[in-house]
């Protein structure tokens, strides 16, 4: 009989701590969805804490891309072969233009730019090369220009197609007859 009472005591607080637990999260529930409720009525925005404040450029500020090609295509090429291509480009912006980062979009292929600031009405150049060596079918390399531009981030693109090598016909070794 004791035991039995013991049992539905410990029951009972059980039960009243895990009701208690569930109230404590509707409550929580309740008042996440009344401020939700508040901000789409509201019409007011949130701002996170980490956000950094951010300026529409002035124009004058800024230099401007015109390539005369943002796409090159180099056909088809047998696998181990090197193309390279100079993508001209002028700057029609109202400031000088400087190229701050150029990234590849894989090993494969390299970038060289015009390192000095590129004034208004001047040209300056990227450079893509393309190494083929293991590499096979379809290509197409992208180099990603970041520089003080509107938008800031310029995409140059080569493609083409990569033939793979053909195995030798001299075998290497002992032949079996």
């Amino acid at each position: 009989m004791k035991f039995m009472s013991l049992g539905a005591l410990v029951l009972a607080l059980a039960l009243g701590t895990s009701c208690s637990q569930k109230s404590e999260q509707d409550a929580k529930i309740k008042a996440l969805e009344e401020k939700i409720a508040q901000l789409e009525t509201g019409g007011s925005s949130v701002t996170p804490v980490n956000v950094q404040s951010t300026q529409t450029a002035d124009p004058s500020s800024l230099g401007a891309f015109q390539f005369n090609e943002m796409e090159y295509n180099f056909g088809t090429i047998r696998e181990g072969e090197v193309v390279e291509r100079i993508f001209n480009f002028t700057n029609n912006g109202e400031a000088p233009l400087v190229i701050s980062n150029i990234t590849a979009s894989c090993g494969c292929t390299s970038p060289d730019w015009t390192k000095e600031p590129v004034n208004p009405g001047e040209e300056g150049f990227v450079k893509v090369v393309f190494n083929s060596t293991a590499k096979s079918g379809a290509q197409s390399p992208t180099v990603t220009i970041q520089a003080n531009t509107n938008p800031t981030v310029t995409r140059l693109r080569m493609r083409g197609t990569v033939t793979p090598k053909v195995a030798s016909s001299s075998a290497v070794g002992p032949v079996k007859r």
